[in-house]
């Protein structure tokens, strides 16, 4: 007899929404600061100051105008590094490109189908990568 008070989990799909999970990083002790400084454009790199990741700013969707907080390194990679032509570079790895189209949309979920899209890679090979039993990044399916 199944037990009703476990929650069935499907298997994802290509329709299934994904999105980064900060939560995953904090509890994974996962400094995703380095990370995110990682992809800040030489610009930025240079003129970036540790006390900016900790300011908070308020970013709105341009879709939706719903407005998000995001921290200093999230701001400048949404409002300027996104935006230029080598943060989607093509020799860049798969689960890093996944990562910052996410980063560049302000984390509004999508689905692989969506995500080859806009990355021109088959929507099978990114849901292989975003539903295996290793999480990559943070990236994981919204629970809705």
């Amino acid at each position: 007899m199944a037990d009703l008070k476990r929650p069935l989990i499907s298997k994802p799909t290509i329709h299934t929404r994904f999105h980064i999970d900060y939560e995953w990083w904090r509890q994974n002790d996962r400094d995703w600061h380095v990370y995110l400084y990682s992809m800040l454009c030489p610009e930025h790199q240079k003129l970036f100051s540790e006390g900016l990741a900790d300011e908070v700013f308020d970013w709105v969707d341009p879709q939706t105008a719903e407005v998000q907080p995001v921290n200093g390194l999230q701001h400048l990679l949404i409002q300027h590094c996104a935006k230029q032509a080598e943060f989607l570079a093509p020799g860049t790895p798969l689960v890093d490109l996944i990562f910052r189209v996410f980063l560049a949309n302000g984390n509004t979920p999508l689905s692989p189908l969506e995500l080859s899209e806009r990355l021109g890679r088959p929507a099978q090979t990114i849901l292989s990568v975003l539903s295996g039993s290793r999480v990559y990044r943070g990236l994981r399916p919204v629970i809705e």
